[in-house]
């Protein structure tokens, strides 16, 4: 699967960028990829190929560029419980300064960006995202309705922003949610704000996960939820950026 490592101009310098291509030649739909907590790793490297080996280009930005290249922090091949403390030492001031503004200044970057790769097709794109990345994606999605015909999130905080935000969704959306991310309730009150809007969506918990299942360097990973991840994030874009 070809690949490269890229440079994205920002308002604040340059965001170092991972990029998946279909193994064929022409222009392609473009996915942009919005990574864990946990940021571009080994692991997101092989998401964004899988993807892209369906016949995307697919886009996978360091969110905290601003804090120095990927990997911004150092990882262990596997993320257990034992290594998270300190992890997350580490990247929760990363986090927590990534605020909602810069993150829509960053997703103004990266779209630009992305759509005027020579490889990608010209029209709308899709957003998917991981944990806090699928927040950042819903984020993307509500402030560019012109570009966005699709939005992913999965064990993500999608309603962090509240209903004014999702109120602005215009893609057509999949939430997979984690077991012990959300209640019962909290979905229902979820899926009817977004049955409030005119929006195409799936929004369901899935079933035995735990926060981070899609990530198979970490305890979270559930290898059924991750396949069930894939089915629904295909099924999003095969409806919404066909590749043939």
């Amino acid at each position: 699967m070809p690949t490269k490592t890229l440079h994205i101009p920002t308002a604040d310098g340059q965001a170092d960028a991972f990029a998946a291509l279909p193994n064929a030649d022409g222009r392609r739909p473009g996915v942009l990829m919005y990574p864990d907590g946990f940021g571009v790793r080994p692991v997101l490297r092989q998401m964004a190929c899988e993807l892209a080996g369906h016949g995307y280009y697919v886009l996978v930005p360091n969110v905290f560029y601003r804090h120095g290249p990927a990997p911004v922090i150092e990882l262990p091949e596997h993320i257990g419980e034992e290594a998270r403390p300190a992890i997350f030492a580490q990247l929760m001031p990363m986090i927590k300064a990534h605020t909602a503004e810069r993150t829509l200044s960053d997703a103004d970057a990266y779209l630009r960006f992305l759509t005027t790769q020579p490889e990608v097709s010209t029209g709308p794109v899709a957003v998917t995202g991981y944990c806090i990345g699928g927040l950042m994606a819903v984020r993307t999605a509500a402030a560019h309705p012109d570009q966005v015909v699709a939005v992913a999130g999965f064990h993500a905080p999608v309603g962090a922003d509240g209903p004014d935000v999702l109120s602005k969704l215009t893609a057509q959306l999949h939430f997979g949610h984690a077991e012990d991310d959300i209640t019962p309730g909290a979905l229902k009150e979820l899926n009817e704000t977004l049955n409030a809007t005119s929006i195409r969506y799936t929004s369901e918990i899935y079933p035995g996960t735990i926060h981070g299942f899609t990530m198979s360097d970490t305890d979270a990973f559930n290898p059924a939820a991750l396949q069930r991840h894939w089915d629904r994030l295909l099924s999003l874009l095969g409806n919404t950026l066909p590749t043939s």
